[in-house]
């Protein structure tokens, strides 16, 4: 269904509910091949599933990994991949069985589901799903474990092209199980929310669920992306006293600074390790570190940077397999934690309606415009993704 530039349907449009809909979309064909833009047939939305219209979406680091090929038991290609701003999209058509969202609803598309009935769902101490939580080895639907899309080349030959992290979202249409779909206010910025997706939603819900930073407290981010900024606006908005970013590159302590930074460390230049510098910085060490870059060095530096007694190491850093903890268990009884948390601890359908209407009234100021370093057309992806990989943007907004 057409679509204006807010994202409302249009008065007149066709309906294509129930019809295959052919429409564009960047394909990765192999590890470490570029996108191709093609023309892809997206299927009708099954049971308990939505197919909604992309309007904007950006490009995580993990789509970078995942596009590299880096685990190799991750592989699977022809695939559709994208999953952070999965941008914000309308629901174009809803399958049967959908009752939470319908035609013409303005969604974010996340890639942790919440269906809201599993004993997962149920519990308060997790926002993990048993049906639909993230799965980094799943590239089909949960309804038939099939797709929803296809390349049909120039002999008539069918394609299936395969999903990625529950969402697929560089392409003008996917199709997500419902589960997957976030209905949101539609008053919000359209370019801004697509970064609850997953960016701004796991750095600063770390912040706020996983570690619970407390107001007064030191903090060290290490690893200063749009996840670690995240991490550092949360904790700046629970009024945290001291937070360290810790990155090898200078550019980017600058825009650390604007999201509350309040001392740098290129760990580059350190003369000795860095968690003795955090350590001597913070008589002892800081109450809350958290490692962003998914490197097992580093995640044992972030640890190590924690005060003895009471220090907490939150991981949200993707790690590749098949590499192990760099810690002894041993190490864990000076009273030291660590924890990992998945899209920052939030629920998505039941919480992050809240947080973007909090946004809108003003209650929450979250600086989603820090993130957004570029925007730029659909087709020219692949500058996109060189841009992220050369560390020249922090979040490249991608309009369909």
């Amino acid at each position: 269904m057409a679509a204006n530039g807010n994202g409302s349907l249009t008065n007149g449009a066709v309906c294509t509910l129930a019809k295959p809909i052919k429409c564009k979309a960047a394909v990765a064909w192999g590890p470490g091949e570029p996108l191709v833009m093609e023309e892809v047939e997206v299927a009708p939305p099954g049971r308990l599933e939505v197919r909604v219209k992309v309007l904007f979406t950006s490009i995580c680091h993990t789509d970078l990994s995942f596009l590299k090929g880096e685990n190799e038991l991750q592989r699977k290609f022809p695939r559709i991949l994208g999953h952070e701003a999965a941008g914000f999209a309308v629901v174009e058509s809803v399958g049967e069985g959908v009752e939470d969202l319908a035609a013409g609803d303005h969604v974010v598309p996340i890639f942790n589901g919440e269906c809201g009935a599993c004993v997962y769902c149920k519990s308060g101490k997790t926002n993990l799903c048993g049906t639909y939580r993230v799965n980094a080895f799943k590239s089909t639907m949960a309804l038939d474990d099939g797709t929803r899309f296809s390349v049909v080349d120039g002999s008539g030959v069918r394609c299936p092209v395969y999903h990625f992290l529950n969402t697929s979202t560089f392409v003008e249409y996917t199709v997500l199980d419902a589960a997957c779909a976030v209905k949101i206010n539609p008053e919000a910025p359209l370019e801004q929310m697509c970064l609850l997706s997953c960016g701004i939603s796991t750095g600063v819900g770390a912040a706020w669920n996983t570690a619970d930073v407390s107001a007064g407290s030191t903090v060290a981010v290490f690893g200063l992306g749009a996840v670690g900024l995240a991490v550092s606006e949360g904790a700046r908005l629970r009024g945290a006293a001291r937070i360290i970013g810790v990155d090898i590159n200078p550019e980017k302590f600058t825009k650390g600074n604007d999201m509350g930074v309040t001392d740098f460390i290129n760990s580059k230049t350190c003369e000795k390790p860095v968690h003795e510098v955090v350590r001597e910085m913070t008589d002892g060490g800081v109450d809350y570190s958290f490692e962003c870059t998914g490197i097992n060095d580093v995640l044992r530096e972030a640890f190590l940077s924690t005060h003895d007694g009471w220090g907490l190491t939150v991981v949200l850093g993707v790690h590749a397999t098949p590499k192990m903890m760099p810690l002894h268990p041993m190490e864990l009884f000076d009273g030291r934690r660590i924890t990992g948390c998945v899209f920052g601890d939030v629920k998505g359908k039941s919480q992050l309606p809240g947080i973007v209407d909090k946004c809108i009234n003003g209650e929450l100021k979250l600086n989603f415009d820090g993130f957004i370093t570029h925007k730029m057309p659909f087709s020219d992806i692949n500058e996109a993704i060189q841009l992220l990989e050369d560390a020249k943007s922090l979040r490249c907004v991608l309009h369909l």
